[in-house]
């Protein structure tokens, strides 16, 4: 048996146990790191801001509530490579029993009702002094037989410069993405967050050419960090792009902003809950965009646009936004995706953005739930092979 086919045994033996667990890789890694924790040693921080002189892997929604909170899990259980981490033995760690199902809480709504949205949207920014807005919807996959390790170990193969990961959570469910917007990392002495946004389909040949629209979209959220940089006194700092990045099955622009880690060594929560959520994820000027985000969106973005990654783990920070993501429930997955919303907006191609963006999770779910159906076609086939022998 190969080591990847163990560990996706591994991973589904902690999904039937209820483990509180996150599996992650960086981007450009192919070694996954596994942080393991007991449920005493979950935490769950009333404001981002509480993160200051924390430590663990961090699970954040959206907004913090009574029913999306605010998740650290502490250092447990720590393991970097499929090797290492296949060696944990599983009976010594304990069973959990599992939360209620939330099938019901979804709201999905059809296509002629979000283009709907989406003119309101740009009516309503051609007419005030919002200038974008992030308008998410959910889309659901049947959920078959198929293993939810091997769909990890499929997305993890398939999209090697994102950051790929995997949660269970007792209050926040189980969660897999592969998302490639940095929100915050540390490199040695230096820090580093970018502004993404703008997308289209990815090319074969990477020849890109960006539209108005796009470049505006970006634009917002680089402004955005430097008022953010100005209130924390952050100078210098150097920048890189904007530039095109790949990920999955669409491209984005983006910028790179890096400065001393010294400017924030006793504040980066505080730093991270100024930057989240930036307009990349929320819209522009983010107060009036997040009013407006509550009244037209119809469903609850839960750790969809939150962030999440190691935190101090290891004297290292690794955060992400949390986009190209799924929720994992008994009988679907629920894609969450979205699209920035500006005046030049046209409401048909923001609804051929949230599918392109949803495909690199297609995608990776067709492949497992295909080889699936293979498997056990093979596997009929061969036992009748054997009966009609006998």
């Amino acid at each position: 048996m190969t080591k990847k086919r163990t560990l996706t045994q591994f991973l589904d033996k902690l999904i039937e146990k209820n483990c509180a667990f996150a599996i992650w890789s960086e981007p450009g890694s192919d070694e996954p790191e596994i942080l393991l924790t007991d449920k005493k040693d979950l935490i769950y921080p009333k404001e981002f801001c509480k993160l200051n002189g924390q430590e663990g892997f961090v699970f954040a929604p959206y907004e913090v509530n009574s029913t999306t909170p605010l998740v650290l899990l502490k250092p447990g259980i720590y393991h970097k490579g499929i090797e290492e981490i296949i060696k944990i033995d599983l009976d010594e760690i304990q069973k959990n029993q599992a939360a209620a199902s939330k099938e019901d809480e979804h709201f999905i709504i059809e296509k002629e009702v979000y283009l709907k949205d989406i003119e309101t949207t740009i009516e309503t920014i051609k007419t005030s002094k919002l200038s974008k807005a992030i308008i998410s919807r959910l889309i659901p996959s049947t959920r078959g037989e198929e293993s939810i390790g091997e769909l990890y170990m499929q997305l993890f193969e398939q999209t090697p410069n994102a950051f790929i990961y995997l949660v269970n959570l007792p209050k926040a469910g189980c969660w897999m993405g592969a998302t490639p917007e940095v929100l915050l990392k540390s490199d040695e002495k230096t820090l580093e967050t970018i502004s993404l946004a703008g997308t289209q389909t990815r090319r074969a040949d990477s020849d890109y050419s960006w539209h108005t629209k796009d470049i505006e979209e970006q634009a917002f959220v680089s402004r955005y960090l430097l008022d953010v940089f100005y209130q924390f006194n952050i100078h210098p700092y150097t920048t890189r792009g904007p530039e095109t990045l790949e990920s999955g099955k669409v491209a984005h622009l983006f910028t790179s902003f890096r400065f001393s880690a010294k400017k924030l060594s006793r504040r980066l929560g505080d730093f991270v809950a100024e930057l989240h959520p930036t307009p990349a994820v929320c819209g522009y000027p983010k107060s009036k965009a997040s009013k407006f985000i509550t009244k037209i969106e119809k469903h609850d973005r839960r750790y969809y646009t939150g962030y999440l990654g190691p935190w101090q783990l290891n004297n290292s920070i690794r955060l992400f936004v949390n986009l190209r993501c799924m929720e994992i429930t008994p009988k679907q997955y629920i894609l969450y995706s979205g699209g920035g919303i500006t005046a030049r907006s046209v409401p048909e191609e923001e609804w051929e953005e949230t599918n392109n963006k949803a495909r690199t999770l297609l995608s990776a779910i067709e492949a497992v739930q295909n080889n699936d159906i293979n498997q056990k076609t093979h596997s009929t086939a061969s036992q009748l092979t054997s009966e009609q022998r006998n």
